[in-house]
């Protein structure tokens, strides 16, 4: 498994620009701002090439993701029958990155991991529960939409959930006081990607600090 964590990036690329925290304008929220933006072009890449779901190290998971029940409005699904029901995660999910496919989420499961849901989108469920044979399918579903995931027919009251997630899912997997900073999370790029996003973040910070600054007098390079 990676031992990369966001802060071990940040360090490799702030030591090979030579930069001094106390000295210079290039600050470890910039540089993780360029970290992030080649990150997610990348990740996209590979997973059109179906490269990713097979990596287990950079998967992050919340054993256990508390659903409600809400209106068929709030689901986009208001065509369903009167006697569906619809559950949605109570909060909203943190960011997913997003893949060629859409977001990264590798399963969706009871909390014992013994039931996969599939994923579907709203109209298409639509359109399934609608024909004849719909009584006999036993599969369980859900779709994801701003930023919560939906459940129809569904009586369990949480879910596991699996993925590569843009957003720290801390406050979902520990308590409030023993969280980490943002630093020491987990760099959740697979390892054969690290010298492609930190060779493509150097390119932009040295193309960005060669620019004249119109606020300095001397037009000095910030770096130096």
């Amino acid at each position: 498994m990676s031992k990369n964590t966001v802060g071990d990036i940040i360090s490799r690329i702030r030591s090979q620009v030579k930069a001094v925290r106390q000295d210079s304008m290039l600050t470890d929220r910039l540089i993780y701002s360029f970290v992030l933006k080649h990150s997610k072009w990348l990740m996209k890449r590979e997973d059109s090439k179906n490269k990713l779901m097979s990596f287990s190290a950079v998967m992050q998971t919340m054993d256990f993701v508390e659903l409600e029940e809400v209106d068929k409005v709030q689901s986009m699904c208001v065509g369903l029958s009167s006697d569906c029901t619809i559950k949605r995660t109570k909060a909203q999910l943190p960011i997913f990155l997003q893949g060629y496919y859409g977001p990264l989420v590798r399963t969706v499961a009871s909390l014992d991991g013994s039931e996969e849901l599939q994923p579907i989108l709203p109209s298409t469920y639509l359109a399934l529960s609608k024909s004849k044979n719909f009584k006999y399918n036993k599969t369980k579903y859900y779709w994801f939409l701003d930023s919560y995931m939906y459940f129809p027919n569904l009586d369990w009251d949480g879910v596991r959930i699996e993925g590569i997630f843009e957003d720290d899912i801390s406050l979902y997997t520990c308590a409030d006081d023993s969280c980490v900073t943002r630093t020491d999370l987990q760099f959740n790029v697979p390892d054969y990607l690290h010298g492609e996003v930190e060779s493509a973040v150097l390119k932009d910070l040295i193309f960005m600090y060669q620019l004249p600054s119109d606020n300095s007098a001397d037009k000095q390079n910030p770096l130096r």
